[in-house]
């Protein structure tokens, strides 16, 4: 189950940022994916009983994989459901690597969300026509229901790397061309911080002992992407309850 009585971070732990953070810390990481399954059925049922529609977006990496795998199992009415991804990187659309084809094994390709409903980033167009293009199909997208999101090694979340440009400000464009990743692919597609926190919820899925340094980074108020997101409602993490006690 979810734990829904959030570890307080205070002002100092926060620094000057205008991010509210609550933090869920889980058991383990099988208790962690499925608080996220939860989360993730608990925000569809609400938007669909609200307006008959379902904005998620997916995040990439091996957490969510896992996720997408339980939710293939769901008793979920999936026809209301619409998908968009995060960020995605400049690969052939078939490359077991692109985020889009890992959710689509893992989970998409074996549910009955309508085809139209899954928005894909079309990055195997290189990364300023796909970012244009994206940008585009989101025009008319009013804010997301649920944002998941994870945290790098560095502090990045989707394909926003420090040293770049996170398109914070609400004049940023919906979608970023990234060129320079300091991983490869080094091209990529990234909705913006702005567009990403244009959502009810976010929500950030954290485990492993390697993310423990830019957790610590995060809480201690230094400015990595993960703390440009920013929505109205504040972001949850659901993190392993390890990696907030001292190594």
């Amino acid at each position: 189950m979810i734990s829904r009585q959030p570890a307080r971070l205070d002002a100092a732990s926060l620094g000057a940022s205008l991010q509210r953070c609550r933090l869920h810390p889980q058991l383990d990481l099988r208790a962690l994916q499925e608080a996220v399954v939860e989360w993730i059925l608990s925000a569809a049922a609400t938007a669909v009983s609200r307006c008959g529609k379902f904005q998620l977006v997916l995040a990439g990496g091996e957490t969510p994989r896992d996720v997408y795998q339980k939710l293939r199992q769901a008793d979920a009415d999936w026809s209301g459901w619409h998908i968009y991804f995060g960020d995605e990187r400049c690969l052939p659309a078939e490359d077991a690597a692109r985020n889009s084809r890992m959710a689509g094994e893992a989970w998409l390709d074996h549910v009955p969300i309508p085809a139209a409903q899954i928005h894909a980033i079309p990055a195997e167009l290189g990364a300023g026509r796909a970012a244009e293009a994206y940008a585009a199909s989101l025009r008319e997208v009013g804010d997301f229901d649920l944002v998941l999101l994870g945290l790098g090694e560095d502090g990045h979340t989707a394909s926003l790397f420090p040293g770049n440009y996170w398109g914070t400000s609400p004049e940023a464009p919906a979608t970023l061309a990234v060129c320079n990743a300091p991983k490869p692919p080094a091209e990529r597609v990234s909705l913006s911080a702005a567009r990403l926190s244009r959502a009810r919820q976010v929500l950030f899925l954290i485990s492993g002992e390697a993310k423990r340094g830019a957790l610590a980074d995060w809480r201690a108020g230094k400015e990595i992407p993960a703390r440009s997101i920013a929505p109205a409602a504040g972001v949850d993490v659901l993190l392993e309850a390890a990696l907030l006690r001292r190594a």
